[in-house]
């Protein structure tokens, strides 16, 4: 029964002591934000720093002592400077005796600040202000010196060969700086970087970064950048560079356009070649070891002056620089020759010319020969010119009924278009110009004889081919004379009226001929006999 008394003793015991070093805890971090201070002072080396300190609310508690503790990054924490309201502050040995002291002087329980002077690289980590207190015990607060220094930043290009691994094509470095800074890379070559911190003098830190992959002649002259982002810089610092890849020549013939035909001239061949470094010389060959007479060869360039059979053979361009030699070919066949373009255009521009003057010629003669028809068959038509047909005919205007309209039906001087027709008939020799038909009937109309003519007519007349050239002569000359003489006994033909001999002829000139439905020809003026 006691043993058992005991070991709940000794549980509750146990219990109550968690429960008070959790009240502890939680105590001393409450009572710990009553002393305020700043988290975070940076300083560059060679300045003075402050480092301030303040119990912001003492009601009920008595601060008795204020202790500076320096703890740094690797090391055990060191008493730096100590304030007692009954004593001196004092400075305990330290890394930064003789550049710290309280501030303002003389220092007050309330506001115990410091302040070093002259800092450097090695005072950088945490500084502790710890306040005695009565009845709660120590409290503190931390901040923490950080201290910078800004790197030296540098960037270079790694001059490689082409190859199969892995290799540094750049580098990039940031030297000395105080926090770490940070590298990046920006290119569009395929590859990785690698980066590696190390310590540098006076606590700083150097950071190199370097960017690998596998090189190849595509890669060369790439853009490629380096960015170091440091906590002292406003903006990144970048470096802009090129990728230096060195790779043998690489070489292409070109020209050939597969028409070298025989008789050609001035075909050319061009050797092109690129490499890194540059190539130092260039050197043309043939499978067969001999250059054809008619090729010249200049540098990069071959002239063929004139192609014949002894080209008709492999072309070699050899190409070296200090990486390696590289080499193209291309082999030339020769074709028969090939009608030239120019010429063809010129010979199909002289056919087409010649069809066409052919054609023009052709129309031209068809036009002729149709109008030459026309004109024939218009004199058929018309029996002869206007002047021969005038011969023969009546009135100035003829109505339907055959009579003329001013002096009544039958009237002569009304223009009667049935007046007396005369026909030239070689059938008779003796009665030259005289009537188609012999029966016909005079008849007397206002005092007048009006000769009335059977159906044939001028036109019938002239469009006889009873008529040769020596009678159309006859005609001709009749007409000159008016008709005022004419061998042969028939009656003598006036063209005029015998009251206006004077106007004879412009009335014989204004005469005019009208067409019967039965085909004759009429003239409109009177015929006197």
């Amino acid at each position: 029964m006691a043993r058992h008394d005991a070991r709940n003793w000794h549980d509750c015991t146990k219990m109550i002591g968690l429960l008070c070093l959790i009240a502890s805890v939680l105590q001393h971090g409450v009572s710990g934000q009553r002393v305020k201070v700043e988290p975070e002072v940076s300083s560059y080396p060679g300045q003075t720093v402050n480092l301030r300190c303040a119990f912001t609310d003492a009601t009920g508690i008595q601060l008795t002592m204020v202790t500076w503790i320096y703890e740094p990054k690797d090391g055990d924490r060191i008493n730096i400077a100590v304030f007692h309201p009954n004593y001196d502050p004092n400075y305990p040995d330290s890394p930064v005796k003789g550049r710290v002291s309280f501030t303002p002087s003389p220092p007050n329980l309330d506001s115990p600040s410091i302040q070093i002077s002259d800092v450097k690289m090695t005072d950088e980590g945490k500084y502790i202000c710890e306040y005695a207190t009565y009845p709660r015990g120590n409290e503190q607060g931390i901040t923490y010196l950080v201290m910078l220094a800004k790197p030296q930043n540098s960037a270079s290009i790694v001059t490689v060969v082409e190859g199969t691994n892995p290799v540094a094509v750049a580098r990039c470095e940031s030297v000395d700086g105080r926090p770490a800074a940070q590298i990046t890379w920006e290119t569009s070559a395929n590859g990785n970087a690698t980066t590696v911190s190390k310590p540098g003098a006076n606590n700083t830190v150097t950071v190199t970064s370097e960017y690998r992959m596998v090189p190849t002649p595509e890669d060369n002259g790439k853009d490629i950048t380096c960015v170091v982002s440091h906590r002292t810089q406003v903006r990144a610092e970048r470096f802009p560079l090129k990728l230096e890849v060195q790779y043998a020549p690489q070489v292409t013939i070109a020209g050939y356009d597969d028409n070298w035909y025989i008789g050609r001239t001035n075909a050319v061949l061009t050797c092109q070649a690129t490499g890194n470094p540059v190539p130092v010389s260039v050197q043309w060959k043939t499978v067969s070891g001999d250059i054809p007479d008619t090729v010249q060869i200049s540098g990069n360039e071959l002239r063929v002056l004139k192609v014949d059979d002894n080209v008709n053979t492999t072309f070699v361009c050899e190409v070296k620089n200090s990486i390696g030699i590289s080499r193209d070919q291309v082999t030339a066949t020769i074709r028969e020759p090939s009608v030239n373009p120019s010429n063809a255009g010129v010979v199909a521009g002289a056919v087409i010319g010649s069809l066409l003057a052919l054609l023009l010629v052709a129309a031209l003669i068809a036009v002729l020969v149709t109008r030459s028809r026309r004109q024939q068959q218009g004199y058929r038509a018309n029996g002869g010119s206007d002047m021969k047909t005038r011969i023969f005919g009546g009135g100035k205007k003829a109505s339907k009924n055959g009579t003329g309209g001013g002096a009544g039906s039958g009237g002569v001087g009304g223009g009667n278009n049935n007046g007396p027709i005369y026909v030239y008939n070689d059938g008779s020799s003796h009665q030259g110009l005289g009537e188609k038909n012999n029966h016909h009937q005079p008849l007397t109309m206002g005092g007048r004889p009006e000769v009335v003519a059977s159906t044939p007519t001028a036109q019938d007349i002239l469009l006889s081919n009873e008529l040769d050239d020596a009678e159309r002569r006859k005609f001709d000359e009749l007409e000159e004379e008016g008709y005022d003489h004419f061998p042969g006994g028939a009656p003598i033909l006036q063209l005029r009226p015998p009251h206006d001999e004077d106007d004879m002829m412009g009335d014989y000139l204004d005469d005019g001929m009208e067409s019967q439905r039965d085909g004759s020809v009429i003239s409109r003026t009177a015929v006197y006999v």
